[in-house]
């Protein structure tokens, strides 16, 4: 746990980190995107700009997850000035939940309004297909902490920000006209986040879904709440890489799940072009 000095310097190592990227580009994205397992391939569509390593931005975490490339894109995606975060952080790798919300932070910094977010994840709705694309309209935190613990820094949000709506309804709108445009069908669901990095098991599959969720992850909870805080409108899109259902479970092959998220990512790469191509 960081001490109180530490803390207050939070500020700082934001200022530091979008300094080093101002330094490699004069493109000011107005919107971040966090891509997720198996959904890397985004980032071939993202015009001119700059790519950075991870770990040549002061502050930022290294990825240990060898399906995140541990890149940060900027340019031009469906015209507008986008950065691109090919692969993320997660609690299970070890970190504060401040590390793993950083970059959200960083993006805020460089000017960033809208954050996409996406994410491979358990599909708990058994109306859902192994692949589907599901907008995600709510949240549960289900990981037991939260990544505003701790002193509150007013410069970057209030003390108490209100989760009314994480996930900004005028958004799912334009993503569900995108998905019409395309003939593309996709759901919406709310997604439970969990710590990790076990899968879960039958009892509690069945607890998740008696309580609401119809998806399951290890990420995206603690990058919203940070989201809301910094005062970011937000989008999120799960790919249901496998079904979870409590009476005819299976043992769950990772392979598996990352073959799902690469073969559903070039409609996701569609829908999120076409979605901010409508902006």
């Amino acid at each position: 746990m960081r001490t109180q000095v530490e803390e207050n310097n939070l500020l700082s190592r934001i200022d530091s980190a979008t300094a080093f990227i101002r330094q490699k580009t004069n493109i000011a994205p107005k919107i971040g995107i966090i891509l997720g397992t198996g959904l890397g391939n985004l980032v071939s569509k993202v015009k001119g700009g700059v790519k950075i390593a991870y770990e040549d931005i002061p502050h930022f975490p290294k990825t240990t997850v060898e399906s995140h490339a541990g890149r940060l894109h900027i340019g031009e995606l469906s015209g507008q000035p986008v950065a691109m975060m090919e692969g993320r952080f997660h609690f299970y790798e070890g970190y504060s939940l401040e590390d793993v919300t950083f970059p959200v932070r960083v993006m805020k910094g460089l000017g960033a309004e809208i954050l996409i977010i996406s994410n491979a994840a358990g599909g708990l709705n058994l109306k859902y297909k192994r692949g589907d694309l599901v907008l995600i309209t709510d949240q549960i935190n289900f990981m037991g902490v939260n990544p505003l613990i701790g002193p509150n820094d007013n410069r970057l949000g209030l003390r108490f920000p209100d989760m009314i709506e994480p996930y900004s309804s005028r958004l799912i709108k334009i993503a569900g006209k995108a998905a019409a445009k395309l003939k593309m069908k996709v759901r919406q669901g709310v997604y439970v986040g969990v710590t990790g990095p076990c899968l879960e098991t039958k009892a509690e599959y069945r607890f998740m879904r008696n309580m609401g969720a119809d998806l399951v992850g290890m990420s995206t909870v603690p990058e919203v709440i940070v989201g809301v805080h910094s005062k970011l409108e937000i989008l999120g899109i799960s790919v249901a890489t496998d079904l979870c259902d409590p009476d005819n479970l299976k043992p769950v092959d990772i392979e598996e799940i990352i073959k799902t998220a690469n073969e559903a990512g070039p409609r996701l790469n569609k829908l999120v072009e076409e979605t901010i191509r409508l902006l």
